[in-house]
């Protein structure tokens, strides 16, 4: 939790390109979990880009690139019965090289559209739409960046 007690979540939309797709990853945290887009809770003095770099480099033991937000949401969780203010960032990430994914209870890399229905939560959806316009925009621009 930062000093404004507010909680920040960093997510990572990692795609790859495999045989002429795109596929998204999506996880299961634990064993009862919900199908989601990665994420992880900011530690106090880094930004939000690094911790998805962070979480991707350490539970999925993957080398990726940040390639532009996709976007933000707000919400208000509770904790010990408290209402904390929680700020979510959502990166678009391209997958460069790796290893073994241990950092999750399951992981799967699925198309777009089977990865939009996998997604059980309406922001991860919207989040995950929000990624695959930045991405059309960045092959636009001739991945210049």
């Amino acid at each position: 939790m930062n000093k404004n007690n507010q909680i920040t979540v960093s997510g990572a939309i990692v795609f790859k390109e495999y045989r002429r797709k795109k596929l998204f990853m999506v996880v299961k945290q634990s064993e009862e979990g919900k199908w989601e887009i990665p994420k992880v809770t900011v530690r106090r003095g880094e930004s939000s880009v690094r911790a998805s770099l962070r979480m991707i480099g350490e539970m999925a033991g993957m080398n990726a690139r940040v390639l532009e937000e996709a976007g933000r949401t707000t919400a208000v969780v509770t904790m010990n019965g408290k209402s904390i203010p929680q700020k979510s960032y959502y990166y678009l990430l391209i997958h460069k090289a790796g290893g073994e994914i241990l950092g999750f209870q399951d992981f799967v890399w699925l198309e777009y559209g089977k990865a939009l229905k996998k997604l059980e939560l309406k922001r991860e959806k919207d989040m995950l739409r929000s990624a695959k316009d930045v991405l059309k925009k960045w092959e636009k621009e001739g991945r210049k960046r």
